[in-house]
């Protein structure tokens, strides 16, 4: 672990030694790196064995963090690491379809090119595409639903 790691995680109230766990607060390191863009810690976290599968006190996991964050090196690093690209929280909601109702384009872009599904619905049965908040995030969807 280097030295930048190594104060992130104590700045942050988590443990040094692996396996880093939950902080004070509730937070998993997992998430909390991923939602700041920390790459870097990401890497550690991952290369230490972290449980993929955690969530935050909303049900969502480390990659709906990194798209909050508009992270891509995150989310490519999570996506390679295994993380189930069509996790959805406790109300149906995928990363893929959080990112088109926030008009986040790019990350649109590379969640759908990693193949997250855009059929995918919530509880209250609506996909990405029927909450898609920006025209190119409409026009990335459609053509992703057409070729399925």
């Amino acid at each position: 672990m280097n030295t930048d790691t190594a104060i992130w995680l104590s700045t942050n109230g988590f443990e040094i030694q692996p396996p880093v766990s939950v902080n004070a607060k509730g937070q998993h390191a997992l998430i909390l790196a991923a939602q700041q863009g920390r790459n870097d810690v990401l890497e550690c976290l991952i290369a230490q064995g972290a449980d993929l599968s955690v969530t935050d006190l909303y049900g969502n996991n480390a990659l709906w963090a990194a798209c909050f964050a508009e992270a891509s090196s995150c989310i490519s690093l999570l996506l390679n690491a295994g993380i189930d690209i069509d996790f959805q929280n406790t109300t149906g909601a995928t990363a893929l379809t959080y990112a088109s109702s926030s008009g986040k384009h790019q990350i649109v872009s590379q969640l759908l090119q990693a193949g997250a599904n855009p059929l995918l619905t919530t509880q209250d049965d609506f996909s990405a595409l029927d909450l898609a908040s920006t025209r190119q995030c409409l026009k990335l969807l459609r053509d992703a639903v057409k070729t399925r």
